[in-house]
């Protein structure tokens, strides 16, 4: 599996576990290399090398545009100490948040190369089989439990996610799966009598295949991808809590069982529409092989529209997964 000379682990040497540190700090020549990993909505994704502790990590800033938004550096510092104060497996470790040479926020964290879920389930549903590459359903569930283990970890945290979706999910290349971007993370006062809402205009985003799939409005923007809202989220229901993950996540457990989005629709408003009215179909009609009615059972409890009647927590999703 891993062998001399694979870029993916170079060798470690002498000459880089004993280079002697600066004697003075400074981090305008503390990482270098840089190159793109991605760009989303708010922000922008590099992999650079770390002088100081000698790798290369994953750093993370504001775009361009947003650098001297308040609202968007409050969001962004939020975001940097909620991952790193969720210190478990399956979510990512943050190394530091700072403000580099000009001032500007960012905040670097483990760089894990791997698959998102999303690459997974597209490459199952357009083979409509479980079966592709040595994948099946019940490795497909077995990811989604450690997921399911990142949740409750931070609900039992009071951290909701409010954007559990494939894109989110990453399968790493020791099997490690790691949920990310707690960019839209809600969290409460001491006393969970206050949620602070940071308002951020942004475009709008016509369909919910766009390179940037959070749905925003021209309004205020919503938290969350249109195909896995919950519709709580939806509704804009300030009450919102641990149970908007919920739901999301029985979107995708829905997606992973039937190799078909639980919520149908192109358009933005598509979706909405369908989240507040429309017709859930059981699992169990999406799929030709039997399917245990437990795991079914589960995932139709969890994607109740009314979040009274939906499954509570995942402590009780768990039960069911690892009985």
């Amino acid at each position: 599996m891993y062998e001399v000379g694979d870029k993916r682990y170079p060798r470690i040497f002498l000459e880089d576990t004993d280079t002697d540190l600066p004697k003075r700090v400074d981090n305008r020549t503390r990482y270098s290399y840089f190159k793109l990993i991605t760009r989303g909505g708010t922000c922008v994704i590099n992999s650079c090398f770390d002088r100081f502790l000698r790798r290369t990590v994953c750093y993370k800033s504001l775009r361009k545009e947003l650098q001297n938004n308040a609202s968007a550096q409050l969001r962004f510092i939020r975001e940097a100490r909620v991952t790193s104060m969720l210190q478990h497996p399956n979510t990512i470790p943050t190394y530091e948040l700072g403000r580099d040479a000009k001032g500007l926020v960012y905040f670097t964290m483990k760089l894990v190369q791997g698959e998102t879920f999303r690459t997974l389930l597209d490459r199952c549903a357009a083979a409509g089989t479980h079966e592709v590459g040595g994948l099946n359903l019940e490795r497909l569930i077995s990811i989604l439990v450690q997921v399911a283990h990142a949740l409750h970890y931070a609900h039992i945290h009071g951290v909701v996610h409010r954007d559990v979706k494939p894109e989110n999910i990453l399968v790493g290349p020791f099997g490690e799966v790691l949920l990310l971007d707690w960019g839209s993370a809600k969290v409460w006062s001491k006393d969970r009598s206050e949620s602070h809402e940071i308002p951020l205009r942004l475009q709008q985003s016509a369909s919910i295949v766009s390179e940037d799939a959070t749905l925003k409005t021209e309004s205020e923007p919503l938290h969350g991808t249109p195909a896995y809202l919950s519709p709580e989220q939806a509704s804009r229901d300030p009450s919102l809590d641990e149970r908007s993950d919920v739901f999301s996540f029985g979107s995708i457990l829905y997606e992973t069982l039937g190799l078909t989005r639980m919520l149908p629709g192109e358009k933005v408003y598509e979706v909405l529409d369908f989240i507040q009215r429309g017709k859930i179909r059981d699992v169990r009609e999406q799929i030709d092989v039997p399917l245990d009615d437990r795991i079914a059972d589960l995932c139709m409890r969890m994607v109740e529209r009314d979040k009274n009647d939906r499954l509570q927590s995942f402590e009780d999703a768990l039960n069911v997964f690892e009985t």
